[in-house]
C-alpha cells in the first residue's frame, strides 16, 4: 500500500491514509510512551496522513485521546498519562478483529457506538510489556492491520533480555556476563537463589546491576555494591517483572547506535556516546528523561570503531529478525571490544531521545524519520513474511 490517496468506498472521494498513534499502556513506561506520542503527533505530515490518537490507560482501557502534543510533555518533572489527555473517562475504542474490516469503533455507556473510520496503519509507541513485547503486534496481525516496527517474534525477543542475550550469543555477538532468577526460584528457595547471585558476584565481582528482565527506560534497575543491598534490589526489580536479570558491570564506554529500515535494507546511524551522568550512579530513568543527560553525537570514536559498531548494530537487528527500527546499546570495553547490552524495538522517541538525535546527525530529520516508518509499515504486509 502506498501513501497515495485511498478510496474509502466506491463512489466516495479519495482520502489520505489514516494513522492510529497508540500510546500509554499497562507498563511502568506508560508516561514516556505518552511523551513519545506527543512528539510523533507533532511530526506527522498532516498533508499526507489523517491521524487518530488512541491511548491505553494504566488499567487497560482503550481511550480516544486529544490530538494535543502540548499536553503530552513532561511538566514539573512529571510524565503525563493517558487519563490526562483522554476525551472522556468512560468511553472506549475498539480495534477491528476481522481482517476484512479495519473500522475503528468508539462507544460510551448508554450511547450508540460511533464509527471512527478505517485505520490503514498503527504507529504503536508503547514501551515495555503489553505493547512493545509482541502482544499488541499479535493483535494487529490477527486484525490484518499494518503497523510500525518489529513483528511478534522480534518484539518478544527484544523485550525479554534473557532470550535477547541467548539469541545474540547464538549469532556470535558478544554479551556481558549475566544470571537469571526466575519467579519460582525466588519463591521456592530464596536462600538458594541468593546464593546463585552471590556465587555469580564471586566470579565476576561487585557491583552488580539487578533489573527486571522485561522492562525498559532503566526502570526498576538497582546498582548493588555488596550483599547488603541485594534483597532490596530484587524486590525493586520484581515490582516491575517477576523474572529478574542480574548483570556484571562491564567497565567501558556506553555507545548507542540507531538502525532504520530503508528500501534496500537496514542501515545504521552514526553512533552516540552516553557519558557517565554527573548526578546519578548510572544512566537511569531520571538521567535519561528528567534531567536529560546529554549524549555525545557523534560518539568520539575512531573510523574503525564507528564502522564496527554500525556493522554490529545491523547484525543485531538481523539476528533478532527486527523490522522498521531499533536502537542497539553497546559497551566499548577496556579491551577495545564492543559488547552488546540490549536492543530496543521501539526506542525512546521523544525530542530528547538518542534514537532521533543519532538519525538527525546522520541526515534524517525527525519528520522524515516518522514518515519513513509509516511508509515502510504501509508497504509491508501482515502475516508470515
Amino acid at each position: 500500500m502506498s501513501t497515495e490517496n485511498l478510496s474509502q468506498s466506491p463512489g466516495q472521494p479519495p482520502r489520505k491514509p489514516r494513522v492510529a498513534v497508540v500510546c500509554g499502556g499497562r507498563s511502568s513506561e506508560h508516561g514516556i510512551s505518552v511523551v513519545t506520542a506527543g512528539a510523533v503527533l507533532r511530526a506527522i505530515d498532516r498533508t499526507k496522513y489523517e491521524v487518530l490518537p488512541i491511548g491505553i490507560t494504566r488499567d487497560g482501557r482503550w481511550a480516544l485521546t486529544a490530538d494535543d502534543p502540548d499536553r503530552m510533555a513532561i511538566t514539573d518533572r512529571r510524565t503525563p498519562s493517558v487519563d490526562d489527555v483522554a476525551e472522556t473517562g468512560e468511553g472506549g475504542v475498539v480495534l477491528p478483529v476481522d481482517p476484512g474490516n479495519r473500522e475503528v469503533v468508539y462507544s460510551e455507556p448508554g450511547s450508540v457506538p460511533k464509527a471512527l473510520g478505517e485505520v490503514d496503519v498503527v504507529f504503536p509507541v508503547l514501551h515495555g510489556p503489553y505493547g512493545e513485547d509482541g502482544t499488541l503486534q499479535g493483535l494487529l496481525e490477527l486484525s490484518g492491520v499494518p503497523y510500525v516496527g518489529s513483528g511478534v517474534l522480534a518484539s518478544a525477543v527484544g523485550q525479554d533480555k534473557e532470550y535477547m542475550k541467548r539469541v545474540f550469543t547464538s549469532f556470535g555477538l558478544k554479551v556481558g556476563p549475566y544470571v537469571v532468577i526466575r519467579p519460582r526460584e525466588w519463591a521456592r528457595d530464596q536462600a538458594a537463589a541468593r546464593k546463585k547471585i552471590v556465587d555469580f558476584a564471586g566470579e565476576h565481582g561487585w557491583p552488580l546491576f539487578v533489573k527486571p528482565a522485561r522492562a525498559g527506560s532503566s526502570i526498576g534497575i538497582t546498582k548493588v555494591e555488596d550483599l547488603s543491598g541485594l534483597d532490596e534490589a530484587v524486590a525493586e526489580a520484581q515490582r516491575h517483572d517477576p523474572k529478574v536479570l542480574v548483570e556484571a558491570a562491564v567497565r567501558g564506554r556506553e555507545i548507542e547506535c540507531g538502525v532504520l529500515e530503508f528500501e534496500d535494507g537496514p542501515r545504521a546511524s552514526v553512533p552516540a556516546e552516553i557519558p557517565p551522568p554527573q548526578e546519578h550512579a548510572y544512566y537511569d530513568f531520571e538521567a535519561k528523561y528528567i534531567d536529560s543527560t546529554p549524549g555525545l553525537v557523534p560518539a568520539p570514536l575512531t573510523e574503525e570503531q564507528t564502522a564496527e559498531v554500525r556493522r554490529l548494530a545491523v547484525e543485531a537487528f538481523e539476528a533478532a529478525s527486527c523490522e522498521g527500527l531499533v536502537r542497539a546499546d553497546f559497551f566499548l570495553d577496556e579491551d577495545g571490544e564492543f559488547v552488546i547490552n540490549e536492543i530496543n524495538t521501539m526506542p525512546g522517541f521523544t525530542p530528547i531521545s538518542m534514537y532521533p538525535k543519532m538519525w538527525q546527525a546522520t541526515g534524517v530529520s525527525y519528520e522524515e524519520l516518522v514518515d519513513r516508518l509509516i511508509q515502510a509499515a504501509l508497504d509491508r504486509s501482515t502475516g508470515l513474511r
